[in-house]
């Protein structure tokens, strides 16, 4: 089903995303490594990935950043970052922020994500923040 191209979406968790929806969701560091599992093939395979995680680190280090430091699972295969914090579209301009959770501020959500956010605007283009 995955390999074949017949999943539409799916959700994963990740350690990391970068501005251009690349994911690192296997390689903890000082962990042992048991390899990747299935997750290559479901980003490989969806139409759309989804990602479900923390905004940030326990340490409060941004996990949305301009370039990932860990081994990747998949490259520009991200389209949508759901956090407690927000909902990031991942846009050929950059990370569009489309939407804040009800307790968190634009400047608390731009402080633990390293790339710019981009704001939505009514016309074609985002704009940044």
């Amino acid at each position: 089903m995955i390999r074949g191209g017949h999943i539409d979406l799916t959700v994963l968790g990740a350690l990391q995303v970068d501005e251009k929806g690349n994911l690192a969701n296997w390689a903890i560091p000082g962990k042992m490594l048991k390899g990747m599992g299935g997750a290559m093939d479901l980003v490989a395979g969806a139409k759309r990935v989804f990602i479900a995680m923390e905004h940030a680190t326990r340490d409060n280090k941004p996990k949305i950043l301009k370039k990932c430091t860990l081994p990747l699972t998949g490259v520009e295969v991200v389209d949508h970052i759901v956090t407690e914090l927000a909902f990031i579209d991942v846009t050929p301009a950059g990370l569009l922020l489309r939407e804040l959770a009800p307790d968190a501020t634009l400047e608390r959500v731009q402080s633990l994500t390293e790339p710019k956010l981009l704001l939505p605007l009514a016309g074609p283009a985002p704009m940044p923040i």
